[in-house]
């Protein structure tokens, strides 16, 4: 919001009439202790926003705890064991030998 000389000028005579001459030194010291209130206060918040999304060390400590609690559940023991012991279980068929394996494999023909 820029303002022109003019603009100013025509803002000043509007004070001076409204409330005085008498009364525009405390006017000015008024507005200038709440301007500077205003800045302080959007420099703390600020301040703390920065604080809160600049840290990497916060944010280090965040995903450390996101791979622990991942890291609590997983077993690949009981993954292992679970796979053993329904794989046979749930087909009656022998077990497919590799093609390395098998002494029968033909492999594929050509024509």
């Amino acid at each position: 919001m820029e303002l022109s000389i003019g603009e100013m000028a025509l803002i000043a005579i509007a004070i001076v009439v409204l409330f005085g001459p008498d009364k525009l030194p405390q006017i000015a010291r008024d507005l200038g202790s709440g301007v500077r209130k205003m800045r302080g206060a959007v420099e703390d918040i600020k301040t703390e926003i920065m604080k809160e999304t600049d840290n990497p060390v916060s944010e280090i400590k965040r995903e450390i705890e996101k791979v622990k609690d991942a890291a609590k559940d997983f077993n690949p023991v009981n993954d292992i064991k679970k796979d053993i012991l329904t794989e046979p279980l749930a087909s009656n068929e022998p077990p497919k030998l590799k093609p390395s394996e098998d002494e029968t494999y033909e492999g594929p023909v050509s024509r």
